[in-house]
């Protein structure tokens, strides 16, 4: 085996390992909690912007992104549009032609002021409406068009009802082989944490993920992702479109 593939698979193995090891697992989770407590994920900009994700969770989406070269990714939930920014640079590094496309329910002026005179914006465009509204997800359907590679990332409400309706509405965009990825799945394993609410203990992302499966079977859990990073917000919520 050359020493390419050989160190490939060196890390598939370990990652695997990752799985089994409940030790690893019940350490990065109290991390995760402890963390959560201290708002340690509002702590990261990217080129500027705050992007509220664990760094973890960013590799994880830089290896995605690579990985598919995408033609547009649709991210529900821009808050400060960190995440907008970062996508676009992804797709601006990796020489795509692709473009992102922010949906939320409220655009605030300083962050709409800030994403637009940003050098990344030429990539991005924003539509300010409810994600579930099904006017705004058929026009988002439009702007997905004909385009072969697209990824889905859920980030906005973390309730149960809504992110489901989310998945439902969104994931018939996403390419065989791509992800819907949902954040925030930690939500569930957080109750009883200070600064996590306490309705989330069923009311939450993780739940909508299980809800989804058992409906939808072109997608499965990429377990992988869980394996690799540990410490995530995201666990469960890495989905890849199987069929």
């Amino acid at each position: 085996m050359d020493p390419v593939s050989a160190f490939s698979k060196e890390c598939e193995e370990r990652v695997g390992s990752y799985g089994e090891n409940q030790g690893l697992k019940e350490s990065s989770l109290e991390w995760v909690k402890k963390s959560w407590s201290e708002k340690y994920s509002y702590n990261f900009r990217w080129m500027g912007r705050p992007i509220i994700q664990l760094p973890q969770d960013i590799m994880a989406m830089q290896e995605i992104i690579w990985e598919i070269s995408p033609d547009l990714i649709v991210e529900t939930g821009i808050a400060h549009g960190g995440s907008l920014i970062f996508y676009a640079s992804m797709l601006e590094l990796i020489g795509a032609e692709g473009e992102v496309l922010g949906i939320d329910i409220d655009i605030r002026e300083h962050n709409r002021r800030e994403i637009e005179s940003h050098p990344m914006f030429r990539r991005i465009r924003m539509i300010q409406g409810s994600s579930i509204d099904p006017e705004l997800v058929e026009r988002v359907k439009r702007i997905a068009g004909d385009k072969n590679k697209i990824i889905v990332c859920l980030d906005s409400c973390h309730e149960k009802d809504h992110v489901l309706s989310e998945m439902n509405a969104y994931s018939e965009l996403v390419s065989i082989g791509s992800y819907m990825v949902v954040f925030d799945t930690i939500v569930e394993d957080l109750v009883g944490v200070k600064g996590a609410g306490d309705d989330f203990g069923s009311n939450n992302p993780k739940a909508a993920v299980r809800e989804f499966l058992k409906m939808n079977k072109a997608f499965e859990v990429c377990d992988k992702w869980d394996n690799k990073l540990l410490i995530t917000h995201n666990p469960g919520g890495f989905l890849r479109r199987i069929k």
